[in-house]
């Protein structure tokens, strides 16, 4: 990123462009704006109201370097033994762009600059820091992946290892006195404190080893029990599908199963060496019978879901059958 000390032209896409006064040219072709906007001449100009979003990389960046720069001071190392440290990594690894000279890790420190995933790894073993705590200096914070998850809905089941990578965990430190389990209530209100707390802590309450998996967004397998898009905890150790009657369909045990074609989740049944993959009533997928362990193996049951009420809408992708768009009209 560099600064444009005066109106200079840009040509982008074939189009020329000019970039006013104080406003800031991106490597992506981007203009960001001190004065909140920015012209783009021959296309129209468009407002953006970006300084804030500029001015928080900005300062997100400078402290950054700064924690760099703080941290190195504090382990006594000079630029040239982080060189050093560096080269070896390099050598180990086989690749140059691990390496940081003593000019880079100025840059680093002193002008804003973000280091590479290369360069943040090397200084993450050089200064004994976790790599996320690094990547936390320049608003890069791994523990926020679940809401930014929202923005996309992958239209296949598969299984996510995103929250098992998570450290932190944003829930309620103290409850009201009043709470009581036994009553139905607004559970917001009688949060007194939320805090963040290590998983590392939780880790004494974990029984079973769990795989998170996703409902893709052309799954109506278990719809509407599990709706696409939703998120499934599965327990590992109950994969031996199970037998027997139950009073309703939220008794009966769903099972996450990987087949040739993919993952689903769905109500099995044994027979023989077969197993039969049933979705619900309401589903319009049609039941199917693989062989079993060789087209299909049981992950798990799922034991817990997370989903969105009200606001789920069908993503009619290409692959959709016409079947499943008549059934969700």
């Amino acid at each position: 990123m560099r600064k444009c000390s005066k109106q200079i032209p840009v040509t982008k896409y074939g189009q020329d462009y000019k970039i006013q006064k104080s406003s800031f040219l991106l490597a992506s072709g981007h203009v960001f704006s001190l004065n909140n906007r920015v012209s783009l001449l021959g296309e129209g100009s468009m407002l953006l109201h970006c300084c804030q979003l500029q001015c928080g990389r900005e300062t997100a960046m400078l402290a950054g370097g700064q924690n760099l720069r703080t941290l190195r001071e504090e382990l006594g190392l000079t630029m040239r033994e982080v060189e050093n440290a560096s080269l070896q990594i390099a050598r180990r690894h086989h690749n140059e762009e691990f390496a940081i000279p003593p000019s880079r890790l100025s840059d680093f420190e002193t002008k804003n600059v973000v280091p590479s995933i290369y360069r943040m790894y090397c200084l993450a073993v050089i200064y004994r820091r976790d790599m996320r705590e690094l990547l936390a200096w320049y608003d890069v914070d791994l523990n926020l992946v679940t809401a930014d998850m929202d923005f996309v809905s992958p239209r296949k089941s598969h299984i996510s290892g995103a929250l098992a990578n998570i450290s932190t965990v944003h829930m309620p430190v103290r409850l009201d006195p009043g709470f009581d389990p036994r009553q139905t209530i607004n559970f917001g209100r009688m949060v007194e404190a939320w805090g963040l707390v290590p998983l590392a802590h939780l880790a004494q309450f974990a029984t079973y080893q769990y795989t998170y998996g996703y409902i893709g967004s052309e799954d109506f397998t278990m719809y509407p029990i599990l709706p696409p898009g939703s998120f499934i905890q599965v327990d590992e150790s109950k994969n031996k599908v199970e037998s027997g009657s139950w009073r309703s369909e939220y008794e009966r045990p769903i099972y996450f199963v990987e087949t040739r074609q993919g993952h689903v989740a769905c109500w099995c049944t044994l027979t023989g060496g077969e197993i039969v993959l049933t979705p619900h009533p309401l589903s319009p997928v049609a039941p199917r019978t693989l062989r079993c362990p060789q087209e299909a193996e049981v992950i798990g049951q799922v034991v817990g879901a997370a989903m969105k009420l009200g606001g789920w809408r069908p993503d009619f992708g290409p692959s959709v059958s016409l079947r499943v768009h008549e059934a969700l009209t």
